[in-house]
């Protein structure tokens, strides 16, 4: 289960961490709110092959990392 995601310097985010809880997690958002950002960045995180189009204009790196816990 995902319990954290920080990203840093992706495509518009410059920094964002969220805490996941325990249970049913849903982002809603309005059109253009940037869901689809967090998204791209999951991917990342699950092997999706990187662009470097996506790193923030200005900065030399993007990060993505996170925290994952095995439920049992």
């Amino acid at each position: 289960m995902l319990t954290h995601l920080t990203i840093n310097n992706y495509v518009l985010i410059e920094s964002l961490d969220i805490d996941f809880q325990h249970g049913f997690s849903v982002m809603t958002g309005e059109t253009g709110a940037g869901k689809s950002i967090i998204l791209g960045a999951l991917g990342l995180l699950m092997g999706v092959r990187a662009d470097s189009g996506a790193i923030m204009p200005g900065t030399a790196k993007c990060r993505a990392s996170s925290i994952s816990k095995v439920m049992i």
